[in-house]
């Protein structure tokens, strides 16, 4: 039985193999070494495993067959990510969501989670949270229903606070420009570079009511809320 139906990983796949356009790229290498000839595997295939691997939330190890190892597909993505592939596929996806169903872009929130970096990088940083083993901060910011709209990674490390303005100065590259006056939700820890950010939206939300929207108005207005702080 599929992982996703094939009316989600056709369209997505289709999407995806047009902007690798690897159509011209050999099958075997030709200047190996060693004169291997092994067959390079297909990036179909690939991106199969690494569907498994976001639908059960696993390593690589555990979704790798014997067709295609957890080396492979970590060699491949990162292929794919030097390529800025990934990026472009979001925003074809939501370009594709906003016209099918549409983006709830009068409510955003905003709010960062740290996840495990065993392999440390650029981007890792001692975890507060994880007796001090290196750790990644992913400030991420969505729609009014939860949809992901950009994400911005930094060392565990880090606050939530200074990730907050190259989080929401992400949007436009990634769906166009926002609205006028959208409300945007954060926790306590985006509130103190909420209130330093100089021309960039002022809103949020306390008790049911919107504070502070674009333009420096503070008068608050009624609103629906959908998370408390």
């Amino acid at each position: 039985m599929p992982l996703l139906p094939a009316s989600l990983t056709e369209p997505l796949w289709v999407q995806f193999s047009t902007l690798l356009n690897d159509d011209d790229r050999p099958e075997f290498v030709a200047d190996h070494p060693w004169g291997c000839h092994r067959r390079r595997i297909p990036d179909r295939v690939v991106f199969d495993h690494v569907l498994a691997a976001l639908v059960h939330g696993s390593g690589y190890e555990r979704i790798a067959t014997p067709g295609c190892s957890d080396r492979t597909i970590r060699r491949r993505l990162a292929d794919w990510a030097e390529r800025d592939v990934g990026v472009e596929l979001l925003k074809a996806a939501l370009a594709a969501y906003d016209q099918m169903i549409g983006l709830d872009l009068d409510d955003l929130s905003v709010d960062g989670s740290i996840t495990t970096s065993p392999c440390g990088g650029e981007l890792s940083g001692r975890s507060p949270v994880d007796r001090g083993k290196q750790g990644t901060t992913r400030s991420v910011v969505t729609d009014g229903r939860g949809i992901p709209l950009a994400l911005v990674a930094a060392g565990a490390n880090r606050h939530d606070s200074p990730l907050f303005e190259p989080t929401m100065r992400q949007i436009p590259d990634m769906i166009g420009p926002l609205p006028n006056q959208p409300c945007v939700h954060l926790d306590r820890g985006g509130e103190p570079s909420f209130f330093r950010t100089p021309g960039l939206i002022r809103s949020g939300r306390r008790n049911g009511e919107c504070l502070w929207r674009s333009g420096g108005s503070s008068r608050p207005s009624t609103a629906t809320r959908r998370s408390r702080w």
